[in-house]
């Protein structure tokens, strides 16, 4: 039987075996892991990889952070780590294109004043804390820089996005140039009632960081041959040379990417009393169309009709400032959104208002793949009635589903004949050289930022906080249409916050239960008043002792039934809180108690299986 070793020796061995494995581990590729997490969240998009394998430009890029300056803060500390692990993670596939320094920019240092010098922003996070530094800076060889001032927590779902946006504005390739024709106030430019710049809409100048952004002047007569995509917003009153160029864009292989709408509410006449025309209708007209070209391709649309769906209804204010269902203001989820086109794929929102319907004439040549929907409970209404009514309560008045599902934005794809076959200008193409590929979108609204995103100024940057996909949808439009689908994949991904799903489902039964309560008590008000009114109004026929003794116990009685209402109230917001303070007690129990208890019972069984061979041999 061999002699063991002296302890003195064993623990030396020990020791030097744990600093091999120490060093063994330095070798590895730092931050190698098993992503276990549910929406993959710490793998990077196939988008990124093609990215990264696709660069040839020599990239350089200079993470500052202050750590020293965050000690005190551990969940912007733990999101640090997160970023530096991703931009890592980034050069570390780049093979060798992408090298990253990380900086901490401590208070008057070189380090603090370079980072002031590239345009990043120190933040203040507490009253007592030094400004902290988070932000990304990105040179290539020719001494282009790109920048992202701060990361911003709340914005963790865009992270890899952002990232690899700055790495791709970086990296030499062609920058696709997009001609903007819109006759809405979606750019930056000059408001004369404040006397002061007004910037641009948000996915105006989100788009503008990615893409080449050529605003067209008011009935171009050509479309340049440099342009990868043409956006049209709200296209009214075009001039034929106008639609001629359009057309012809389109015969040459180039993209289109249409905003119509029957009554877009941004239309700088939209703020003007309408009245009746000559002719019917309403002036000024605020509904715009491609008619000749729809016309010839076979796209059915019609602008004077608005589509009223009270299943995706979203909550405005009525003419009481009370939130109510409006029918013509619709919040998609994703059972009306195309979740097999890259479009719309993963999306579960959007957000639209007044928007018309698409449809596909029975002789065109084009296939028609909707991305956008209303339910079956829909129907149509018209716009001039729509513009004339203030109040959406009223605007329900009438309604009657007709079973159909309406197309609020499509694709159009396939062969083309030329709208104006008449033309002989040099260069005419009468036929598409190749199967076209169209979006049109029935509304112009959805653009607005009012219907998916709050900006905020944060210490002279403006953050964008969106509540809806509605950016997300156009820009992946735009990024299938002019080219840059990898791009797409990052921007769809997942959400990286995990909801207590039990809980929500716990509060949407208490709320049900509480709004019945508040209707009730609501009906008993409305009760009460309609007595006493009715009591006031016999005060003619009887004495005015006797109303006002009636009138006091109608009173006495109601204040009564309220405060029994008011309780009861009171009861279910306590069971709420009672039901959720008990699952949180449960699921503490769980984390304290729960894996120590599984770690005992492992190891209890590990023993028992080792003492048994040796009970055997006794």
């Amino acid at each position: 039987m061999p002699r063991r070793l002296p302890l003195p020796l064993r623990l030396f061995a020990l020791a030097l075996a744990f600093a091999a494995l120490v060093y063994a581990s330095s070798l590895l590729p730092r931050g190698a892991r098993i992503d276990l997490t549910a929406n993959r969240l710490y793998t990077l998009s196939p988008g990124t990889e093609h990215i990264l394998a696709s660069n040839r430009e020599p990239i350089r890029l200079q993470l500052f952070v202050s750590d020293r300056a965050m000690r005190d803060l551990p969940a912007l500390r733990a999101y640090a780590q997160r970023v530096r692990e991703l931009v890592e993670e980034m050069a570390a596939r780049s093979h060798a294109t992408i090298s990253v320094q990380t900086i901490d920019p401590q208070p008057y240092t070189d380090a603090e004043d370079s980072a002031a010098q590239a345009g990043l922003q120190a933040v203040p996070v507490g009253v007592n804390s030094a400004p902290v530094y988070f932000g990304l800076v990105g040179t290539n060889s020719h001494g282009v820089r790109s920048i992202d001032p701060f990361f911003d927590p709340a914005k963790e779902v865009f992270l890899e996005y952002d990232i690899a946006r700055l790495i791709v504005s970086l990296s030499g390739a062609h920058k696709p140039v997009l001609a903007v024709l819109s006759s809405l106030p979606n750019g930056p430019g000059f408001d004369p009632a404040s006397g002061q710049v007004r910037p641009g809409w948000a996915i105006d100048s989100e788009l503008s960081k990615t893409y080449e952004l050529r605003r067209l002047e008011a009935n171009p007569s050509s479309i340049g041959s440099d342009v990868d995509l043409l956006i049209l917003i709200h296209p009214k009153n075009l001039s034929e040379d106008t639609a001629y160029a359009i057309d012809q864009f389109v015969m040459r292989g180039g993209r289109l990417l249409a905003f119509v709408d029957p009554d877009a509410e941004s239309d700088p006449l939209a703020a003007s009393q309408p009245r009746p025309a000559e002719g019917g209708g309403l002036t000024p007209v605020v509904s715009s169309n491609l008619p000749r070209l729809f016309k010839a391709w076979g796209i059915e649309y019609d602008p004077g009709k608005i589509v009223r769906d009270p299943a995706n209804a979203l909550q405005t204010p009525n003419a009481a400032g009370q939130p109510v269902a409006n029918p013509v203001m619709l919040g998609l989820t994703k059972d009306g959104l195309d979740q097999n086109d890259v479009v719309t794929a993963q999306l579960d929102s959007l957000n639209l208002s007044t928007a018309g319907s698409l449809a596909l004439d029975a002789g065109s040549k084009l296939t028609m793949e909707p991305l956008a929907w209303s339910s079956t409970h829909a129907d149509l209404v018209e716009a001039d009635r729509v513009r004339l009514q203030t109040d959406p309560t009223q605007l329900a008045a009438g309604f009657h589903a007709t079973g159909k599902a309406y197309v609020l934005a499509a694709r159009f794809t396939g062969p083309l004949a030329s709208a104006f076959p008449a033309r002989a200008d040099a260069h005419h193409l009468a036929t598409t050289k190749q199967d076209a590929n169209l979006i049109v979108v029935a509304d112009t609204d959805v653009l607005t930022d009012r219907l998916w995103v709050r900006a905020q100024d944060f210490f002279g940057r403006r953050l964008l906080n969106p509540f809806a996909r509605n950016g997300d949808f156009i820009a992946n439009a735009v990024d299938n249409l002019s080219g840059a689908a990898d791009l797409i994949g990052l921007r769809a991904r997942q959400g990286f916050v995990r909801p207590f799903t039990r809980v929500q489902k716990m509060r949407q039964r208490a709320d049900d239960r509480l709004r019945g309560k508040q209707q009730e008590l609501q009906a008993q008000l409305k009760t009460m008043e309609e007595q006493l009114a009715s009591l006031q109004g016999g005060k003619a026929g009887q004495g005015a002792q006797a109303v006002d003794a009636r009138a006091a116990a109608q009173i006495e009685q109601f204040q009564q039934q309220r405060q029994r209402v008011r309780g009861e109230l009171r009861d279910v917001q306590h069971q709420l809180d009672a039901s959720i303070e008990q699952l949180g007690t449960r699921l503490k129990l769980l984390d304290i108690l729960g894996v120590p208890l599984l770690l005992t019972l492992i190891v209890s069984i590990v023993a028992w299986r080792r003492r048994r061979p040796r009970q055997g041999a006794d």
